[in-house]
Parts: structure tokens; C-alpha cells; sequence
């Protein structure tokens, strides 16, 4: 029994030591995170500052150059005369149709049109009459429903009857 207080005080100790050395690393842990963030702020302080700047006058003379650079590439870009547009680089030909294989066109466009305006009157004249057809079909047909016939009740009720008689017969039996 001795020996379970002794261990008893060893544990509590033993607690202690630990909640001590939790307290100190939290208390470095924070030290050290307080300093991160100071150096990581002067770093990003120290870039900006590190940046060198241009003075007045070697900026105006970088935007003079510029609109020089600006003004050579806009001569330089004119648009050219009507005429010229419309050639394109020596050895390439634009294609083009001639008159006559545009009439071809045109007149083939022509004939297909006017069979389809054609097949479209006829299926315009033609099914007026067939609508008037399937509409008295349709009104009759609702007309001359028929409807599926039921087995009288009676007859079933009998049927049911016979089987059970039947089976009760059988099932003493067996």
C-alpha cells in the first residue's frame, strides 16, 4: 500500500512538471510568431522602400519616345488606296464565279424554289379535304366507344363458392 501513495505523488508530480513546460512553450511559441509577423511587415517594408524611382525628367523622356514610336507605326500603317485593297499578294488569284456559272446557279436556285412552292400548294389544297375526313372520323369513333363487359357478380360469387366446396372436399383427404 506504501508503494501506491508514493506512485500516487510521482504522477501529480510528474502533471505538474508537464503543464509547466506546456505553459513555457506556449509562451516561446508566441514570442516566435510575434516575431514572424514584425519581419515579415519590415520585408515587405523594406521592398517598396528598396524600389528605386524615376525622376521627372527620365520619365518624360521615356513617353517621348514612346509617341515618337506611336507616330512612326501610324505612318507607317496608312491605309492604302481603294485599288490596292482589293489585290491581294502577287502569285495568290481571289477566285471568283463567272457570269455564267452564276446564271447556272441562279436559274438551278429558281427551279428548286418553285418545286417547293409547288409541293407546298398541293399539300396546302390536299389535306383541307382529309382534315374533314379524320375530324367526322374522329367524332364518330368517340361515338362508337366500346366498352369492355364485366362477368355478372352473381356468377363469380358462385364460381368462388364452387372452388371453396371444392377445395374443402379435397383438403380432408389428403
Amino acid at each position: 500500500m506504501p508503494l501506491e501513495g508514493l506512485a500516487q505523488m510521482d504522477i501529480t508530480s510528474i502533471i505538474a512538471d508537464l503543464d509547466t513546460e506546456i505553459t513555457r512553450l506556449q509562451q516561446a511559441r508566441a514570442l516566435l510568431s510575434n516575431i514572424a509577423t514584425v519581419a515579415t511587415k519590415t520585408t515587405v517594408l523594406s521592398k517598396k522602400s528598396a524600389k528605386p524611382g524615376l525622376s521627372r525628367e527620365a520619365r518624360e523622356r521615356i513617353a517621348a519616345a514612346q509617341r515618337k514610336r506611336w507616330a512612326d507605326a501610324k505612318k507607317a500603317s496608312k491605309p492604302a488606296p481603294a485599288k490596292a485593297v482589293k489585290e491581294s499578294a502577287p502569285g495568290v488569284r481571289k477566285r471568283s464565279l463567272s457570269v455564267a456559272a452564276r446564271k447556272r446557279i441562279a436559274a438551278a436556285q429558281k427551279k428548286r424554289w418553285a418545286g417547293i412552292r409547288a409541293a407546298k400548294k398541293a399539300a396546302e389544297a390536299t389535306p383541307a379535304k382529309q382534315v374533314k375526313k379524320t375530324a367526322a372520323v374522329k367524332k364518330g369513333s368517340t361515338a362508337k366507344k366500346a366498352t369492355p363487359k364485366k362477368a355478372p357478380v352473381v356468377n363469380v360469387k358462385k364460381a368462388v363458392a364452387g372452388k371453396a366446396t371444392a377445395a374443402s372436399k379435397e383438403a380432408p383427404t389428403s
